[in-house]
C-alpha cells in the first residue's frame, strides 16, 4: 500500500509538471530536503512513515488553483487518536470522521498570502463533487517527527480528506490515494 502511494504521488508530480510546462504556468520546485527520522508512526489509512536517513522533498509553494488543477486526495482521520495526529491547525480541535473536512498542503493553505482556513472547497473525483471545509494543513516543509506522526512532508498538491469526504465521493477507503481536482467555493 505504501509503495502504491509513493508511486501514485510520483506519477502525479510528473504529470503535473508536464501539464504546467505545456500551459506556461509557474511551477512549484522542490525547496529543500528533509533528512528522515523514524519513530512511532500510526499506520492507519496506509500512512507512509519516515525512514532514518532517507531524503524527503520539501515544498514551500503549490501551483495556482483553478477548476482543473490536479491534486492527490489522501485518506486521513482528523479524530482524536486518528492518523492526523494533533488538533487541526485552523481551529485547534479534532473532527469526527463523519465531518466533511480536509487539510491542504502548505502552499495551498496559504495561497497568495491568504489563509484558506475555514473556507469551503469543492472536490471533484470519481464522477462526483463534494464541498468540504479546510481545517488543517498537510505540512509540506516539516515532518518525520512526533508532531507530524513521523510521516514525511506532504507533496505540494495534497488534499487530505476525512472518511466522510471519501464516502461522499463514493471511494473505497482501502485505496487510500485518489487523483482529484479541487477549487475554492
Amino acid at each position: 500500500m505504501a509503495n502504491l502511494k509513493k508511486l501514485l504521488a510520483m506519477f502525479s508530480l510528473v504529470m503535473l509538471l508536464l501539464q504546467l510546462r505545456v500551459h506556461g504556468v509557474s511551477v512549484c520546485y522542490i525547496s529543500g530536503f528533509l533528512h528522515g527520522k523514524s519513530g512511532d508512526c500510526n499506520r492507519d489509512h496506509g500512512s507512509v512513515c519516515c525512514k532514518d536517513g532517507h531524503r524527503y522533498p520539501q515544498f514551500r509553494c503549490s501551483p495556482p488553483v483553478s477548476a482543473d488543477t490536479p491534486a492527490i486526495l489522501n485518506l486521513n482521520s482528523f479524530a482524536q487518536g486518528g492518523d492526523g495526529g494533533a488538533k487541526s491547525f485552523c481551529d485547534n480541535r479534532f473532527h469526527k470522521d463523519t465531518e466533511l473536512v480536509v487539510a491542504l498542503s502548505t502552499g495551498w493553505l496559504r495561497l497568495d498570502g491568504k489563509r484558506r482556513c475555514n473556507k469551503m472547497i469543492c472536490i471533484n473525483g470519481n464522477g462526483r463533487a463534494v464541498l468540504a471545509k479546510v481545517v488543517d494543513e498537510c505540512e509540506s516543509v516539516y515532518g518525520c517527527d512526533a508532531e507530524h506522526n513521523f510521516e514525511p512532508p506532504c507533496p505540494y498538491n495534497d488534499v487530505d480528506a476525512s472518511p466522510a469526504v471519501w464516502k461522499a465521493l463514493g471511494l473505497n477507503e482501502e485505496i487510500g490515494v485518489f487523483k482529484i481536482t479541487s477549487y475554492d467555493v
